[in-house]
């Protein structure tokens, strides 16, 4: 089968990169599913690309430990092959995911990818391994990614002598705002773990020429809605040398905004996921009472997809760089199939109009300004 050819296009002495969000189907072959076909019709935009970088959400290991909660992370190591199938040169593990099969099936899936040709940031051995950035080489032109978690669970940080995920945790206080008002949940990033995130991008920044931090953070399923510490996190960053954010976590698309010349991508949503059914969670109020149906029913025609309805939009970050920085930003929209796929979309698709509207009304209250050109949606400030 042919599919249509997606340009992406740079001039000499350029670059090009694509990020993707969550990644990690769990049907295989013996669900019927061959692992090359979930990225067939992805795979030829990627492949024009100088550079890629994912998330990668699941573990790939022989022995991992048993995890009622979230039954599907536990793969086993040949499910990887999907990473290398796209070529991918970079991924981060810092996600809410690559703990809980424990620490053996996580250093496992960290050795099975960069046996793989793929570089790892996000996770480690220890925590200095864990803040180690992936740093990537094109044309004489670096670029470095950095991972954090904000999401992830306890217990499942890094430390001195311990292997686990880099974190930037959350401190969550909540005004009252009186008698009888609705409460305001107030979030801010850890001091401590922002201060380490920004002295790794400082470090970094004087490495490379362009810095990428991969953000696992963000309210799940929900459209539109962006955490106190998100914006904090996310501007720090850029203050402290960062040239470029990408966001995971929520499943959905969320806004983009540019902060100081810097686009910021809260989330990308998935890039390609599956799971058995619904988390547990989708039967707790308010889920079952409704009260945010209207944005986040799950899709009757994706059942392996149970993020919401909105999950089967998705979102690559496209960046071109030189050795000066980044020149332009802009992202490919794309649309999961009902075969899981991922597919890029021509401007002349109606699909291609409908995610660009849908991420106006992602970003309203963010300074953006949208501009098509080919079969991108250029993203600069206002």
């Amino acid at each position: 089968m042919q599919f249509p050819e997606i340009v992406v296009q740079h001039s000499e002495g350029e670059v090009s990169l694509l990020v993707g969000g969550d990644c990690g189907p769990v049907h295989g072959p013996r669900d019927g599913f061959s692992i090359e076909g979930y990225t067939e019709m992805v795979r030829p935009a990627l492949a024009r690309a100088d550079m890629r970088f994912v998330n990668c959400m699941r573990t790939y290991s022989t022995r991992p430990v048993a995890n009622e909660l979230a039954p599907q992370v536990g793969q086993t190591p040949e499910m990887a092959q999907i990473f290398s199938d796209c070529r991918f040169d970079a991924v981060t593990m810092a996600n809410n995911h690559t703990y809980d099969n424990g620490p053996d099936a996580m250093l496992d899936t960290r050795a099975n990818l960069q046996g793989r040709g793929i570089r790892v940031t996000g996770v480690g051995r220890n925590l200095a391994e864990a803040r180690e950035p992936a740093i990537i080489e094109r044309q004489g032109i670096k670029a470095g990614y950095l991972g954090a978690c904000s999401v992830c669970a306890q217990g499942s940080e890094a430390g001195t002598n311990k292997p686990g995920i880099a974190p930037l945790r959350v401190n969550t206080s909540y005004d009252t705002r009186g008698p009888n008002a609705p409460v305001r949940i107030l979030t801010e990033p850890v001091d401590s773990d922002l201060n380490r995130l920004l002295d790794d991008v400082r470090q970094l920044r004087r490495q490379v020429d362009v810095v990428i931090v991969a953000l696992h953070f963000g309210v799940l399923r929900i459209p539109r809605v962006i955490s106190d510490y998100q914006v904090t996190a996310a501007h720090a960053c850029i203050d402290a040398g960062a040239d470029l954010i990408v966001g995971h976590s929520p499943h959905v698309p969320k806004a983009i905004e540019v902060y100081k010349g810097k686009a910021i991508f809260y989330s990308l949503g998935v890039f390609c996921m599956t799971r058995a059914g619904a988390a547990d969670t989708w039967n707790e109020p308010p889920w079952v009472q409704g009260a945010i149906g209207n944005y986040a029913e799950l899709d009757p025609d994706y059942p392996f997809m149970p993020y919401g309805r909105d999950c089967t939009k998705s979102l690559l970050a496209k960046a071109v760089i030189t050795q000066a920085g980044v020149q332009r930003v802009s992202f490919l929209p794309m649309k999961i199939d009902k075969r899981y796929r991922p597919e890029v979309l021509r401007a002349s698709d109606p699909r291609f109009g409908e995610i660009q509207q849908y991420m106006e009304w992602a970003s309203q209250g963010f300074d953006h300004r949208f501009t098509v050109e080919g079969d991108e949606v250029v993203v600069a400030g206002q």
